[in-house]
Order: structure tokens, then C-alpha cells, then sequence
């Protein structure tokens, strides 16, 4: 051990969880590192840690830790804790410096990995968070040794104002909080404010506040000030005289025949920017032309008449006020003390102005026209007004020039109220901002005097969420009442499969089931992502990134996603929650890859589905793996049970008491004309179908496919889905290549029976060789002279463990009279014949003790691998083809097929015929 620290904390991994994961119900970043040589000094033999990094975060004061009180991790600094433990707290202290609410994290030792430890906490923002983690870790070094490099007040400053650049505006950010408030997902869909309420068809898209519903047609009215105006003239709406011009002699004119004070502002302006008021002669008319031209995007300006009163801004959704507020201009009020430019400093200084939209107002800007408006009150910025003077910066309420607001919402007249409303209408925007200029709100303005001097698209709601003076009005609910009315569907059904073996095929058994009710199904797979039966991406497509994708599809109403293992570890589900969480079996696969050493690892890392299941969800398990049995405690749902073991069993006794409590479970019931699959819900039971009679099985003899069945079914029924359209979609769904590509298809070439599955592992293995011995028994009897001959190709993927490769093939050799042995295009790590030469061992040891297999040859491609045993099987043969490239495959097939069909005497792709192929040398025993 050192004698003295140094600053050894470092980041080994960085992981961001999208959804649930392995260490937290929601979202998180999940950090190791490595503390080096402060493994050997807790907090409490560092001198000055705890008080320096108490004055620098001082929020840490609030954080209980794990003693669930105030304080409680100022207790831990002090009684002596690690590093990493620190860091995980100073990422969440500062997200809350941010704003950001995190209270969520944990920190565990790296089993086996002295000095290296897992810190989890959750966020708000994902670049935010990591922004968290790495200046946690600095800082952290710093206080240990100090960086004369580090300035930590410059630090903490670049942290915010990154923060603030990612972050929702507070219009975004209250739409997006009421809609949480409901139980509705979200999506931002890019680093802006484009955000997806919803899932799926019933998905609604925000930009700010313009919504999915806000007519393009309207905003474009809106911007055009001069059309506006002129609807608005048309339906009998006060509004200021006003001509549209594009040079300044044309805008003297126009305001000598209004009549002077005249505005002059851009046509297509926003925010209040170029807008110049009260102008009282040619010469200020002219000034203030060039100005709103540089704001006008198309270089056209608008004279009105100047209308005199109060600003108001009347907030309209979906058609009715939703809140009033009177917007001040920027000032100042003198204290006979401070000159104008340290009263600007001052209102700067206050903690809820920032920079844009940042916070709920924007700083004072001091700018030529300021100082001008200044000097024409009788000012300099330098001269001091006497007490109770206002000294006006702006002449235009807008919060993006540092006004304030007061809220007003009570307080309108009912005709104002009515004349705002129709302005929305007239111009056709869901969500409106109309401002008025009238002397008093209070009053009717067609009395009083008054006028509509803009209708805007995408009011900002910061003015009435955070009123300077009164009372916030809570604007975002009318919003997302309008996306979502009371009662409206927000999210749609989530199916999620996973499993060692069979998550594939029962994936497509339940997209079946619903497509053939009518459903518009988005399905991810390892072959890609469908959409209504489209294969719209063609890739390993069972990770967090493609259900995100179907989540977002418009067009899909339920969704089944086949979740594996690596997904889960790289980023959780990529989704907060499934309906339903079906787990099929868990067996050693995969062992050795990314801390996942024992299947019990494995078993809790598939659990996540399981945790996912809300209240009102289930969990289809499988009571035949002790395994998949356990995790019924993880579930807080209803479990639903299937089960293929015989009545009177341990199992099914366990499942019969299920049921008696109001249960639900899928069971086989055996008898002499067959297996049938029985559904039982409380104490009443359903025959839904027989095994044998269901193309999928083989005539029971798939017993893989016989457990994918239960589990589709029950995953099916758990669902919703009527037992009938259940039935019907198991009876019309097979195994051919179309349905269930690459899994278990069955084709007949030139006599020769050949299976292309995609079995890769021991397990798999196994269940495939049950499988090939009850159809070579099959074939066995139906031929009288010579007994069918056994090949088999398979492989394996090159990141498995070497036991798990030779034990595939020690497994493969029960069940094959010949086997070749080959490799996928991706090696993962391995060399080329590596993987092939470990799986080889596997087969010889078991020839050696007497396996079935009697010869196992070495071929690394895999068409070669295909055309090498197709030209060595002789008809009635049983051909099994493990692969990597299913397509690939399958068109090899064809082509010997039609070759064949065509009479010709020998393949022109066949090995003898090849002239580039090289015949393997057989590696017998």
C-alpha cells in the first residue's frame, strides 16, 4: 500500500442503459473503475476531503445514502467510504445542480477484481450524465491530490452551460412532465425538441408546442402578418390598420397615410425581433425600416398603426384560452443610488434569468437600441434615476428580451376572450398565441379601444408556467388532453421473448397469431426487424436500438420483441415496460462475455423481461426449468405457467395449486390418440389443439417446436387473444422458409431430406439430436434395404467458451452417422479453424467412447460444407444443416433441386464438377 494517495481513479467501462436493466428498473449509466492505489484509503484517511468536497458540491448534504435520512452520506464520508462510492454521488449531485431530479445509484465491487468497482446511478439526459461521470472523477482526483490544471468554478460552469444546450425548453419540458404524469412514453427523437408522445399508431409528435395536429398551412397564415391581418379584418376582429412594403419611401408613405405613431416590423418576424414602435416621424420610419427588413426572412416589412395600451398574450389550445398573461417590457426601477447600468447587472443577476430559454426569463440585453431608448427617456447608462424611477430597455413585452409577465388568466373580459379564440380559428392553429394591445384586458376591447397586433404559431409557454407576478397556470394538460384525450390509448402492447433456444421461432408464432387477427405486428428477431409481415431491416435486430425502432413506427398496434442477452447487457430493453415477458428455458450459452460466467448470472440477466411485467402484465415462464421457475418471484404481474411434463409430476402439482388460486398455465395432457394442449384458467379447462396435428411440431416429433407452441400460446393468451384466433394461428403456422426462416425448414432435394436450422449451441444441440433420432426412425422404417445415413453440418460461433465448443460436438456425435464441420463468416476473436478444430476435439472424444458418429471431416465455408454433403448423401438420406447464412443456403438447395428437375446428369456447381473446388481430405477417427 502506498503511503500517501495519489490520483488514481480512472474509468475502465462506460455503459448507458436505455430501459431496464440488470441493476436498475430505468434508465442508468453503469461505470467501471479502477480506484489503483486509493483501494487502500477511504474517505476518512484523506485530510480535508470530506469539508473540501462538502464546499464544492454542498447538495451532497441532502443525499441519505443507504441510511435512508438527510445526512446520511456526509455520515459515510466520515466514518470512511471509497472513492468510487463518491463518484457516484457527485455525478448525481451534479445533475441536480442542473435541474435534474436523480436520486438513484449504487456502487458494488467487481467480483474478482480487487480495486475495480461498478458505479450505477440514474439520469435525465444521457450526455449530461456522462458529462456527470467524468467531471465526478476529476474532481474526485483533484481533492485527493490537487490539479493546479483544474479550476473547478470553471468546470462547473462549462458543466451547466452544456447542460442548458441539451436541455428541453421549459415549453418542451412541461408537456413532457404532464405527459409522464399520465403514464405516456416519450421519445426525443433528436438532439432538439422533436419529441414522440406514444407508441406506435397511437404515437403524437411535439416540436416546442407545435404538435402533429398543427396545420402547416396555419403556421404559414400565421407568419405572414400581413394575411393575417387581413383574415382577421375579414371575420369583423379588431385589428390596426397595416400595408405590407419592401422600400423605405414606400414605408414613409404608407405611415403619412395611416397616420403617425406607426409600427414598422417584419413581415415574417419572430420573438419580437425588428420591431420598432411608436415612431413618430419619416426620419424614425426610416431607421427603423432597415432595421425590421434584417429580421424579415422574405425583406418585407409591415407599417401598422401604432396601437397604444398594455401588451397581452392570450394562449389558446385546441380552441379555447388556456391562459392570459401581460407582458412588461424590459426596465429597470432607479433606488437613487444605482446607475442604470448597475441596475441592469443587478436584474441580471437574478437566479431565475439566463441566456435564451433557457430559465423562466431571459437576461436584460443592452444593446444600441437600448441605450437609445434609454437616452430618449432623458438617461445615460451612466447617470443614476431617482428612486421609483421605471427606465424602460425595450419597448416590446417579449421574455426573449428580458420582459416579465403577470398573470392575467382570470381576469379577461368574456368578449376578449371570445374575440382570442376566434382569431385561433380563423387561422386554424391548435396551439396559438394571440397578442393583444389593448388598455385594459379587463374591459371589451371593441369599446375601449384595442386591436389583435399578431397571431403567433408556437407560443412559448415559459410567460404562463412562470409568471413573474401570479399564479402558474398548468398549460401542458389542455395539450396533451387535445394529443390525448381522457381515456385515449397511449401506448401499445409489448410482447418480449427471450430464452437461450426458441426465442426466434416463438417470436413468429406470436407475430402470427396476432397478424391473423387483424393486428399490425412489428416484430425484432436476430434476422431483422418486420413490419406487417416486411422485413424492413435485414440484421441481428434483437437489441434495445430495433424495438425503439418499431416503438416508433406509425403504423404498428402491437409489437413482440425478441430480447437477448447482449441487448440487455449493452443498453437494458431500450423500452420503460412489457405486457408481457416470456421466458422459454435458460441453459449455458454465452458464458464468458461480459462478466456473465455461470448460468445463474445468465438467468438473472433474462430476469430484466421478467421485472419489466407491470402489475396489470404477466410473465409466461417455463415450470420445467428450475431456473425460469425462480424468477416468478421477480414478477409483479401474474405469472402465467407452461409446462410439458406429465401429470402427477412434482411440476405439474406445483401448477395445479396455481390454478386452484385463480392461475392461468398452458399444460399437455397425454391420451391414446395423442398430446393435447390444455389451457387452464382457475379451475376450468380448455382444449386449444393437438401437437401432432400442428405443422410447427413435425408431428410431435420437434419437441422444441412442441415447448415454443406453449409458450407462443400462452404468451398469445396472456395477450387477450380469444383461444379460436390462437388455435387458427398455431394450426396455420409451419416451419417452411417463408414463415420461419432459417429455423427448421424442410426440403426435399433430389430424394434427400435436408433440415437447415440454425441451432449454435450444446443445448441446442441436444434438442436438434432428439429431434433427427425421431425422424431417422421414421425414415429408418420406411426403407427396407439400407439403413438412411445421418449428416449433419454444424458450427459454432467463434465467442463461446473452448468447453462449450467440444461439448457441441460431443453432443452432435450422439446423433450423426457423419458430420462436417464448418464456420461462420465472422470469427469473433478466433482464428480461422480455430473454433472448427475445438468442435472436432468434442466429436473424436465422443467416437472415442462409442458415439453413433463414425467420421467427421473438416470443411470451414459453409456452401462448400453444403455441397460436400450433398454430394456424398444418397436418397432417403437425412441431411441437417446448422447455419450461418441462411439465404445463402437455402439458394444453394434450390440450385441443386433444379439442376436436377431439369434432367441434367451432373450440377455444374456440384463438388466433381467444380473445376476451382478442392475436394476435403476425410479426418476420420
Amino acid at each position: 500500500m502506498s503511503e500517501r494517495p495519489t490520483p488514481d481513479l480512472a474509468i475502465v467501462e462506460t455503459r448507458v442503459y436505455r430501459g431496464a436493466n440488470v441493476w436498475s428498473y430505468d434508465k442508468s449509466i453503469h461505470l467501471v473503475v479502477d480506484l489503483g492505489s486509493l483501494e487502500g484509503f477511504p474517505t476518512n484517511t484523506i485530510p480535508g476531503f470530506t469539508d473540501n468536497i462538502l464546499q464544492m458540491l454542498p447538495g451532497l448534504r441532502e443525499h441519505s445514502c443507504s441510511r435512508g435520512r438527510r445526512g446520511g452520506f456526509v455520515e459515510r464520508l466520515n466514518e470512511g467510504t471509497w472513492l468510487g462510492h463518491v463518484a457516484e454521488h457527485c455525478a448525481l449531485a451534479l445533475q441536480q445542480v442542473v435541474g435534474h431530479d436523480i436520486r438513484r445509484g449504487k456502487t458494488r465491487q467487481v467480483k474478482g477484481s480487487p480495486g475495480h468497482y461498478n458505479v450505477v446511478f440514474g439520469y435525465a439526459d444521457e450526455q449530461v450524465g456522462l458529462a456527470a461521470a467524468r467531471l465526478a472523477v476529476r474532481l474526485v482526483n483533484h481533492l485527493v491530490e490537487a490539479d493546479p490544471a483544474f479550476d473547478w468554478d470553471a468546470e462547473l460552469e462549462a458543466f451547466i452551460l452544456r447542460a442548458e444546450r441539451t436541455a428541453f425548453g421549459p415549453s418542451t419540458q412541461a408537456i413532457i412532465d404532464e405527459a409522464v404524469s399520465r403514464d405516456i412514453p416519450w421519445i426525443r427523437l433528436n438532439q432538439h425538441s422533436l419529441v414522440q408522445l406514444g407508441q406506435g399508431v397511437h404515437a403524437k409528435r411535439i416540436r416546442a408546442t407545435m404538435t402533429s395536429a398543427t396545420s402547416a398551412i396555419a403556421v404559414d397564415v400565421a407568419s405572414d402578418k400581413d394575411l393575417t391581418t387581413r383574415l382577421l379584418g375579414a371575420a369583423g376582429l379588431p385589428v390596426p390598420k397595416q400595408e405590407s412594403v419592401r422600400t423605405e419611401d414606400q414605408a414613409v408613405r404608407v405611415a403619412e397615410r395611416i397616420g403617425y405613431p406607426v409600427v414598422v416590423k417584419p413581415l415574417d418576424g419572430n420573438h419580437g425581433r425588428g420591431v420598432c414602435l411608436d415612431l413618430q416621424n419619416e426620419k424614425e420610419v426610416r431607421e427603423s425600416f432597415t432595421i425590421a427588413r434584417e429580421q424579415s426572412r422574405r425583406g418585407t416589412v409591415i407599417v401598422e398603426a401604432f396601437v397604444t395600451g398594455k401588451d397581452y398574450r392570450c394562449l389558446i389550445i385546441d380552441g379555447k384560452v388556456a391562459a392570459i398573461a401581460e407582458r412588461v417590457p424590459a426596465s429597470v426601477t432607479g433606488d437613487g443610488v444605482s446607475t442604470v447600468e448597475r441596475l441592469v447587472d443587478t436584474a441580471n443577476a437574478d437566479p431565475r434569468r439566463g441566456v435564451g430559454h433557457e430559465k423562466v426569463l431571459t437576461r436584460i440585453k443592452v444593446d444600441e437600441a437600448a441605450v437609445t431608448l434609454v437616452h430618449e427617456q432623458g438617461f445615460q447608462m451612466t447617470d443614476v434615476p431617482p428612486e421609483g424611477t421605471t427606465v424602460k430597455l425595450a419597448l416590446t413585452g417579449n421574455m426573449s428580451t428580458g420582459g416579465i409577465s403577470i398573470d392575467r388568466t382570470f381576469e379577461a373580459h368574456p368578449e376578449n376572450v371570445e374575440i382570442a379564440e376566434e382569431a385561433a380559428r380563423m387561422v386554424g392553429l391548435d396551439i396559438a398565441g394571440i397578442d393583444f394591445i389593448c388598455p385594459d384586458i379587463t374591459e371589451p376591447v371593441r369599446e375601449t379601444g384595442g386591436a389583435i397586433c399578431e397571431v403567433n404559431a408556437a407560443p412559448g409557454f415559459r410567460m404562463h408556467t412562470h409568471p413573474t407576478i401570479g399564479e402558474p397556470q398548468f398549460i401542458a394538460k389542455p395539450v396533451v388532453d387535445m394529443l390525448f384525450p381522457p381515456g385515449a390509448t397511449s401506448r401499445i402492447p409489448i410482447v418480449a421473448v427471450t430464452g437461450t433456444n426458441g426465442k426466434t421461432t416463438t417470436s413468429r408464432m406470436i407475430s402470427h397469431i396476432f397478424k391473423g387477427m387483424g393486428r399490425k405486428v412489428g416484430m425484432t428477431s436476430t434476422d431483422g426487424v418486420v413490419i406487417d409481415e416486411r422485413l424492413v431491416i435485414r440484421s441481428d435486430a434483437s437489441g434495445p436500438r430495433s424495438a425503439r425502432m418499431v416503438l416508433q413506427n406509425p403504423r404498428v398496434d402491437f409489437a413482440v420483441f425478441e430480447v437477448a442477452r447482449g441487448g440487455i447487457l449493452r443498453e437494458g430493453l431500450g423500452y420503460e415496460r412489457n405486457d408481457v415477458a416470456v421466458v422459454i428455458n435458460v441453459q449455458p450459452d454465452h458464458l464468458g462475455l461480459r462478466g456473465i460466467d455461470t448460468v445463474e448470472q445468465l438467468a438473472d440477466v433474462k430476469a430484466v423481461l421478467v421485472e419489466a411485467v407491470p402489475r396489470d402484465g404477466h410473465a409466461v415462464l417455463n415450470a420445467d426449468d428450475p431456473l425460469v421457475r425462480e424468477m416468478r418471484r421477480r414478477c409483479s404481474g401474474q405469472v402465467v405457467w407452461f409446462s410439458m411434463e406429465e401429470p402427477g409430476s412434482e411440476v405439474r402439482d406445483m401448477i395445479e395449486a396455481h390454478c386452484r388460486r385463480g392461475g392461468k398455465a398452458l399444460v399437455l395432457e397425454p391420451s391414446d390418440r395423442g398430446e393435447m394442449i390444455v389451457v387452464k384458467h382457475g379451475r376450468r379447462e380448455m382444449q386449444l389443439a393437438w401437437t401432432h396435428l400442428l405443422p410447427a411440431t413435425f408431428g410431435g416429433r420437434a419437441r422444441m417446436n412442441v415447448q415454443n407452441t406453449l409458450a407462443a400460446a400462452a404468451a398469445a393468451f396472456a395477450a387477450g387473444a380469444p383461444l379460436h384466433d390462437i388455435r387458427q394461428g398455431l394450426r396455420s403456422f409451419s416451419t417452411n422458409y417463408y414463415l420461419s426462416p432459417g429455423r427448421l425448414n424442410e426440403v426435399e432435394v433430389n430424394g434427400v431430406n435436408v433440415i437447415v436450422d440454425y441451432c449454435h449451441n450444446a443445448p441446442g444441440m441436444r434438442m436438434l439430436g432428439d429431434f433427427v433420432d425421431r425422424v431417422g426412425e421414421s425414415l429408418a422404417s420406411s426403407h427396407d434395404l439400407a439403413r438412411p445415413s445421418r449428416i449433419g453440418i454444424i458450427a459454432t460461433a467463434g465467442d463461446r467458451r473452448d468447453e462449450d465448443m467440444r461439448e457441441l460436438g460431443h453432443i452432435a456425435a450422439q446423433h450423426f452417422d457423419v458430420l462436417v464441420v464448418r464456420e461462420d463468416v465472422a470469427l469473433r476473436g478466433r482464428e480461422r479453424g480455430e473454433t472448427a478444430g475445438l468442435v472436432i476435439e468434442g466429436v473424436r472424444a465422443a467416437i472415442a467412447e462409442g458415439a453413433r458418429c463414425r467420421q467427421v471431416e473438416e470443411v470451414l465455408e459453409e456452401i462448400d460444407a453444403v455441397r460436400h454433403a450433398m454430394s456424398r448423401s444418397n436418397r432417403g438420406d437425412l441431411v441437417v444443416v446448422c447455419v450461418d447464412k441462411h439465404a445463402a443456403v437455402m439458394a444453394e438447395l434450390e440450385t441443386w433441386s433444379n439442376v436436377a428437375q431439369a434432367g441434367a446428369t451432373a450440377n455444374p456447381q456440384t463438388p466433381a464438377a467444380d473445376p476451382d473446388y478442392v475436394a476435403p481430405a476425410p479426418t476420420d477417427a
